[in-house]
């Protein structure tokens, strides 16, 4: 069995499988940042919106950009936006704005899907004014995203091979050591690294399982690859080690670590 990349297309499964959750994960974020209001904010690798969002709701800002390689992706973000925020295409490492046009440049769950996180912190730290803020937060894909964790599981119990495309053995940057070294290396200074967690409460089996079928993501990637019979036998282990409660809910929990720091 085999795995495809990680598709990046479709905004609504995207959504379902790990926007809702990067909102609650957002809101913990900006609350570690220090506040500044109405300053003008960069969302690098903006997705579906989700931080861009939180930050319309919580920082009031002068302005937001949003950029993002996938077209389908802004196309969403745009929809859920109130036409405050500006989304344009680019990507980590080719941010389509000006040197220092930003007071607050952040990152939602991009900086470990990057081919070179140290070319695209650059990148953010360009746009960023003197005395700015750079800051990013990543799932703890190894030991802390517990939705992810049970799948890999499963998936490596059915098929061992599937351990060269688990979040959590692929993305080493995803701890607090590394990636303080990454932003301190990178000349920020007050670099600080954290931690938020939040709950991830499905309605039940189903709903946890189906975000798996949509695609978005490497988890979803390599179960649409299976064939129909081991993608069976995948969901059947799931549901047999999913915990749930008395009402069938599933409540899970999910950690991400957070890195900040300030342009000299």
């Amino acid at each position: 069995m085999g795995a495809r990349p990680e598709q990046w297309a479709s905004g609504e499964d995207y959504q379902r499988y790990m926007g809702r959750w990067s909102r609650l994960a957002a809101v913990e974020f900006l609350r570690g940042l220090p506040p500044l209001p109405g300053a003008v904010w960069c969302d690098v690798g903006c997705g579906t919106g989700s931080l861009t969002q939180t930050i319309l709701a919580t920082e009031r800002p002068t302005r937001v950009l949003g950029v993002d390689p996938s077209a389908q992706f802004l196309a969403a973000a745009a929809l859920r936006s109130d036409g405050r925020a500006e989304f344009r295409l680019g990507s980590a490492a080719a941010i389509p704005a000006a040197d220092g046009e930003f007071d607050r440049v952040v990152s939602a769950l991009v900086l470990n899907f990057v081919p070179d996180p140290r070319a695209a912190l650059a990148e953010m730290i360009r746009v960023t004014r003197p005395a700015g803020l750079v800051a990013s937060y990543v799932w703890d894909y190894a030991d802390g995203m517990d939705m992810i964790r049970l799948f890999w599981d499963a998936a490596i119990e059915l098929d061992p091979a599937a351990a060269a495309v688990d979040e959590g053995a692929r993305f080493p940057l995803c701890r607090p050591e590394p990636l303080r070294e990454l932003f301190g290396s990178a000349g920020l200074t007050r670099v600080r690294a954290g931690q938020v967690e939040v709950d991830t409460v499905f309605a039940g089996f189903e709903d946890f399982w189906r975000p798996f079928l949509g695609g978005q993501g490497p988890a979803p990637g390599y179960c649409t690859s299976l064939p129909e019979d081991h993608r069976a036998a995948l969901r059947e282990r799931l549901r047999a080690t999913t915990p749930r409660n008395a009402s069938g809910a599933v409540p899970l929990r999910a950690r991400a670590w957070t890195v900040q720091g300030c342009m000299p």
